[in-house]
């Protein structure tokens, strides 16, 4: 598998829900962060549908703000969010609009998006549709950023120079993120009324579970990515 590229100094990182980046790709943001490099967060929903024992009006401000501390711990301080309701994201020409205007503002040279195929890697289980539809429209998004005549209202075109798909079961590239688990087992640790209603196991034990089960051997921890562009 191929090292990421190199060539970048800010990326925009796009995701449906609060607590999608932590699940592993943090540890790639904690490293690019940590070599210096700007990334920016964008959630296209608080999650408000998350947490089967939190009302939506209550739980979409705890998630926001779980995630503006995960983001913190990683090294990331732009965190922006859409509008859209949690569980029911339609791919559409309107949110593709909404995430290249995002694109213009920001200008990155990477865009990294989560798993927009129908199924997780190694066989796993039916991706949800906020997942389906973000990754897909994101991919889009890119294009029409980068194209003038699409959504000219909403600044000037950026071309992207990468586009990754994080959590991809085709992955083609991967980053080095020795020295930096701990800091995304941290991030994850932050959405603590989240993991708490997900099982009764101590908060620290799930986040460190699931981040060691996504950057593989401790010995060479990696978080691969399929690279698009």
């Amino acid at each position: 598998m191929e090292s990421f590229p190199d060539d970048w100094s800010h990326a925009l990182a796009v995701a449906a829900h609060p607590d999608d980046l932590e699940y592993g790709v943090s540890a790639a943001i904690a490293a690019w962060t940590a070599a210096g490099r700007t990334v920016t967060y964008l959630l296209v929903t608080r999650g408000e549908a998350g947490i089967a024992t939190l009302p939506p009006a209550e739980a979409g401000p705890a998630r926001e703000a779980e995630e503006r501390a995960s983001a913190a711990a990683v090294g990331v301080h732009d965190v922006r969010f859409l509008d859209h309701a949690d569980g029911t994201v339609v791919e559409s020409v309107a949110l593709r609009r909404e995430i290249a205007r995002v694109v213009r503002d920001v200008r990155p040279d990477v865009v990294v998006t989560m798993n927009h195929h129908e199924r997780w890697p190694g066989g796993g289980g039916w991706n949800s549709a906020d997942h389906r539809a973000v990754g897909r429209a994101a991919i889009d998004a890119v294009a029409d950023a980068g194209t003038r005549w699409i959504f000219p209202d909403d600044g000037p075109a950026h071309a992207v120079r990468h586009v990754a798909v994080a959590a991809s079961p085709a992955p083609s590239h991967e980053v080095d993120v020795t020295g930096h688990v701990e800091r995304a087992v941290a991030s994850l640790v932050c959405h603590r009324r989240y993991l708490e209603a997900l099982s009764d196991a101590p908060v620290e034990d799930q986040a460190r579970e699931v981040v060691h089960a996504m950057t593989g051997d401790p010995a060479a921890p990696r978080v691969t990515f399929e690279l698009l562009s």
